[in-house]
């Protein structure tokens, strides 16, 4: 990897997002270790619902984040559910929304899609600054590769970034990124990144996100979570290091890192910190 590209993941680092779980102590482990210029983005629950999720990013946006709930369509009931969502994220002062369709099966709703939601909330007069939606370098767990890439780009008229999913194999990673951009997605890209994992935090997290939706994840994750699990099997550092090329690449169009935390921040923001100081001081020498 060259020293060009070494200089330009600095800045986008800089501007990662942080995804973390909406549990009963997510908001204090935030507070901890996060700092206020760090986004944070708030998963969403089939088992749970939207309020754990609407509640944690309203307290996060109280406390000066930049806080951006992810408002999984099939958890929407109706259209008056949705104004009212609407109504108390904007009264919290948050403009950032990320849109999946969720893995609530039946829909809560008539919502059965990101899409369908995303032109609601355009009837609505598209209340939000930002709105994010998903992109997947890797098959979907129970989407054909088609539809997911025709969904994208239906939803690229009514969203103002994308988000993608978590890749482990550089080579898929970086065809993706050439292949969206190709087919005339010029949407921003943050793109999805494991941060450092500890193998024993990380299997302790389907305890915290009790074992109904922990077995609904697994079902659809099991080949990336063990990949992430396993000793000496996920670094990334590594991953970084075979794509930067074309995270910088002219066109690519990346603006930072979406990282999924796994509720692990104090050891996330000392790593991100760590390479940031680092890449930075390298650039500048």
């Amino acid at each position: 990897m060259s020293r060009a590209g070494l200089s330009d993941l600095a800045p986008l680092l800089a501007a990662s997002r942080y995804e973390v779980l909406p549990t009963k102590r997510t908001l204090e482990a935030v507070l901890e270790s996060v700092p206020r210029e760090v986004t944070v983005t708030v998963t969403a629950s089939p088992v749970k619902g939207l309020e754990p999720t609407l509640e944690l990013a309203c307290a996060l946006a109280g406390h000066g984040y930049q806080a951006v709930p992810h408002l999984s369509a099939r958890l929407v009931s109706d259209r008056t559910h949705l104004t009212d969502i609407v109504a108390r994220l904007t009264q919290a002062g948050i403009s950032d929304v990320f849109i999946p369709a969720g893995d609530a099966n039946p829909p809560a709703g008539p919502f059965d899609s990101a899409l369908a939601l995303l032109e609601e909330l355009n009837e609505l007069g598209r209340p939000f600054a930002q709105v994010g939606v998903t992109g997947y370098p890797e098959s979907h767990p129970i989407i054909g590769d088609d539809v997911t890439v025709q969904a994208m780009w239906d939803k690229r008229r009514y969203a103002t970034y994308l988000v993608s999913n978590l890749c482990f194999d550089p080579a898929v990673l970086r065809g993706w990124i050439k292949r969206i951009r190709t087919r005339g997605v010029t949407l921003p890209l943050y793109v999805g990144l494991a941060g450092p994992i500890d193998r024993t935090k990380l299997l302790s997290m389907a305890t915290k996100i009790g074992v109904a939706e922990s077995s609904r994840f697994l079902a659809g994750h099991s080949g990336w979570f063990l990949r992430m699990g396993t000793p000496g099997a996920y670094d990334p550092d590594r991953l970084l290091a075979r794509v930067a090329g074309q995270l910088v690449a002219p066109g690519a169009a990346v603006a930072g890192f979406h990282i999924f935390t796994f509720g692990q921040l104090a050891q996330t923001e000392q790593w991100r910190q760590a390479h940031v100081s680092k890449l930075a001081s390298r650039a500048a020498s």
